[in-house]
């Protein structure tokens, strides 16, 4: 299981620093960069080569104690972004294998109402629409898998120490 006992605070806040920093991107807008383009709104920073440079760097930077732990967490941090984008219902799609490819794709059900743009469209009855849908298809789905694999891992923990082959 993850967590304090598996990777440091950090590492931990840079992983959830990393889910939302594909969207940074939006910031092209104000460079006259088109959403379609390679560097545009879900392009280049929603790949997964994106997300594995940028771990593997952080990694080399922040020199956790376990490396590959913290890299692979950080990888799925930043990777998840453009994963969960890919389910959205609007936009042009995700540009998951850029370099490779500049297509933006999307996976074939699309339940996650796709969000708007700014934080003036996000507060409106549009964003409350964004709201319920990510609770419905993504923090549910979430909560219950991770309540299961702890309720697994204690149930586990606690049957190796009844039965004597725990350390």
């Amino acid at each position: 299981m993850l967590g304090r006992g598996r990777i440091s605070i950090p590492v931990i806040v840079t992983g959830i620093v990393f889910s939302m920093l594909p969207d940074a991107d939006i910031i092209g807008f104000q460079f006259g960069i088109e959403y379609g383009d390679s560097w545009g709104h879900r392009g280049a920073t929603h790949s997964l080569t994106f997300a594995a440079v940028i771990a593997m760097l952080t990694t080399a930077i922040l020199r956790p104690d376990r490396y590959m732990i913290a890299g692979l967490y950080l990888f799925l941090a930043m990777a998840s972004h453009g994963l969960l984008d890919m389910l959205t219902n609007g936009g042009l799609g995700a540009a998951l294998f850029w370099p490779i490819s500049d297509a933006r794709i999307f996976a074939p059900i699309t339940p996650i109402a796709v969000s708007p743009i700014g934080v003036a469209d996000f507060i409106s009855a549009r964003g409350l629409t964004v709201l319920y849908s990510e609770i419905t298809w993504i923090w549910t789905p979430l909560l219950f898998l991770v309540g299961t694999v702890y309720l697994v891992s204690r149930g586990s923990a606690k049957w190796r120490q009844q039965s004597g082959t725990e350390k």
